[in-house]
Parts: C-alpha cells; structure tokens; sequence
C-alpha cells in the first residue's frame, strides 16, 4: 500500500494496523521518529525518498524499515512524478542549458553513467514514480493521443489545424495526449491547454515568430512560456499580474495564497501537488523522453510525464489512450507510433473493445509514406479492420474517435 500523504500516514497510524508492507513515498518525516517508533518492529516497511532526519532514521534502521535516500547527486527527483513546465524550464532565463530539463538530458547520455547501476537504478525509480502518478491523473478520464511528426513548424497551415484539432477533442471531454514534444505534438496540446477560443489565433500568432526551435531551443522555449503565461492569466486574471516573469514558476504557490492557491490547484506551479486533482479538469498531457532529449517538451501541458525510457513512454502513451489514437503526417518515428497502436488491435481478444486509430492525410499516408496499405493488409478478416479509419482532413477526426464518458 502506498502513503503518499502525511495525512494518509496519520490516519494510517491512528489506525494501530501493522506498516508491513506499505511504502512512504517522498514524505517529510521530521515529527515521526515517535509514531513509527511506537510499532517496534518495522519490518516489510519501506521509505522512498523524503525528508528523514537522523533521528526517525535511527527509528527506522533500528525497527528493520528498509529505507532509499534522497539522491543529491543526480538533476533529477526521482521521487517526485509528474512535472509542469516551470519545473523543466526553471533558470531559462540564463538560456536553455541552465535549465533542469537540459542538466537532465545531458545526464542521461553521459558516457560514464550509461552503465552505471546506481544511475540505472535512479532512473528506474523516476521513470516508476511517474508512471505512478500519471496513472492517478488519467484515471477515469477518456484520452485521446494524437500523434505527429516534431518538425512541423509553427505558423503553418498543418500547425494551426493540429492546434485546432486539440482545441475540439479538448472541448468534446478527451484529454489530448501527445508525445509532448515540438511540431505537431505541441500544436495539438497547445489547442487542448487554450481554454477560450479567442486566445488560439493569438497564440498562433505569436508562436509563429520563432517557428523552429532549431538553432535556438532558447527562443523557441522563451516565446512559449509567455504564452503559457498569458493564457494562464486569461483564465485567472489578476492573480499573474504581480508575479516576476521569470519566476512565475518558482513563486506562484506561494504568492497566490492557500484559499486563491486550491481555487485554481490545476494549473498552479506546486510539487507537492497531488496528481489526482488535476485529473477532473484537466485537458492537456505531455509525455516526451530524454531518450530524444535534442526534442525539447512543449510547455502547452497541464502536466508533463517526462520518462528517461523511451520503452516505458511510448507504451505508456498508447496504451493510456483509451478514446483513440489521431495520427498526423509525420516520418519514422511517428511510423513507428502506428504499427505499435496496430500490434495489440491486430492480437485483441474477441471481446476486448478495440479504440480507434485515425490516419490523418489520405495522400501522406497511401503515396508519401504508404503505411495505410500495410495495415489494410494486417487487418483483412480481422476485427481490427473496424478501427481503422483513414481521413483527408482533421475536421473528420472527432467523428471516428469514441465518445467521452469520463
């Protein structure tokens, strides 16, 4: 059983039941060395992370409780799960390569760490504390993944029209989930993230003035985040006012107050912050990888599952889309996305139902990339040829997609 809370630990403990078996995860210790001292024997107990001071860690090698440390060497939490985009892009006015997203990334490929068990074993941890709280966020909601191709640029045609596919799964009830990345991905979580219409030509508008982020991730990430600000501050009025720019992120909890802080708790800057409230309002969901680090997370996200895996990630992302997957045109990797949404529609159980794959761009997908035939192929005779769907335009997507119940 895993506490998450301090107040689940105090109900726990009132309870006088046995802490065999349960798992503190990140929490602060600092006034328990009695409580937990009190059950004697703590064996089968384990502590993940946290705060525990010398004396409740005394308490707690002396009752058998198994313990993992804060990791202090590492630019990562490995405690801590999901992520919003004031925690990756934290510093990014000293430019890109201060911030924790890029100290991560730099990290992960480095030669001397790549077999490392130590640092496996760290991003083992992050990679399963994200899954964890992302399982939490999506619970009983209906998301959608939209796939598509990183190179796509802003200000485009193809742009806008991924913006304004995730601007209408958004307001049909889905949650749009993308790989998190540049392109197409943050095209279409930036339509999901803008609540009010009117705001999405202006955010179009503005994006478009850095289109790539090559050469410049620092431009291209700066630009984002004022947007992300502004729209924040449609939604919440004043309350963004007051705040520094640059460190909006860092001070928003604190500065907004506890009663203005749980009004608007779904979008605030707060570690600490559950996942699970965010879950009943929430339309936007990133989960990119560091795997491919040199693609930098789009801001347009309520929160963002950042994995080191990109096994873990992947799988996750198709498998947590349960309302269907919308492909847009895109190149190898996003090829690769369609045949492994394809592999458990091909192998589904007869009575298992079978989500939508929605192939986006009819030339694309039979002539500039022929994909389509090869899953006509694989489908013929089989239930899974009823979830395939090729459309010309993203205007005839929500129609294939199932309805939101969540």
């Amino acid at each position: 059983m895993e506490i998450e809370t301090l107040d689940a630990l105090d109900e726990h403990l009132d309870e006088g039941g046995s802490l065999h078996g349960l798992r503190l995860q990140n929490l602060d210790l600092s006034d328990y060395a009695v409580p937990l001292g009190a059950h004697g024997d703590l064996t089968g107990l384990v502590v993940l992370g946290g705060i525990v001071p010398p004396d409740v860690a005394e308490v707690l090698h002396r009752g058998g409780a198994i313990r993992f440390p804060q990791v202090s060497d590492a630019p990562i939490d490995p405690w801590r799960g999901l992520y919003y985009p004031e925690d990756l892009y934290a510093g990014l006015e000293k430019g890109y390569a201060a911030t924790p997203d890029a100290q991560a990334y730099a990290w992960s490929i480095d030669a001397r760490l790549r077999t490392d068990a130590y640092a496996t074993l760290v991003r083992a941890i992050h990679d399963d504390s994200v899954t964890d709280d992302l399982d939490e966020f999506v619970e009983g909601r209906s998301c959608v993944g939209v796939m598509g191709g990183h190179a796509l640029l802003r200000g485009t045609l193809e742009y806008a029209e991924a913006a304004g596919l995730g601007r209408r799964l958004a307001e049909a009830g889905h949650v749009v989930v993308t790989g998190g990345g540049p392109g197409a991905m943050e095209a279409a979580n930036l339509g999901a993230f803008v609540s009010e219409s009117a705001a999405l030509p202006d955010s179009l508008a503005r994006l478009a003035t850095v289109p790539s982020f090559r050469p410049d991730i620092t431009a291209w990430a700066r630009v984002a985040m004022e947007v992300r600000r502004d729209i924040l501050r449609d939604v919440f009025g004043d309350l963004f006012e007051d705040l520094p720019r640059d460190e909006m992120g860092d001070e928003m909890g604190d500065e907004m107050g506890d009663e203005v802080a749980d009004e608007v708790g779904d979008r605030r800057h707060e570690p600490t912050l559950p996942a699970e409230t965010l879950g009943p309002t929430a339309r936007s969901l990133g989960i990119p990888t560091w795997f491919y680090g040199h693609e930098p997370p789009n801001v347009f996200c309520d929160v963002v599952a950042k994995y080191f895996s990109n096994a873990i990630r992947e799988d996750g992302l198709l498998a947590r889309s349960n309302g269907g997957i919308v492909v847009l045109p895109g190149a190898a990797g996003t090829v690769q996305e369609i045949f492994q949404a394809a592999t458990p529609l091909y192998y589904a159980p007869a009575d298992q139902p079978l989500p939508p794959l929605v192939l986006v761009g009819r030339q694309h997908w039979t002539e500039t990339v022929p994909v389509w035939p090869a899953l006509q192929q694989l489908a013929a005779g089989r239930r899974m040829a009823e979830a395939l769907h090729l459309v010309d335009g993203v205007d005839e997507v929500c129609a294939q997609l199932v309805v939101a119940t969540g």
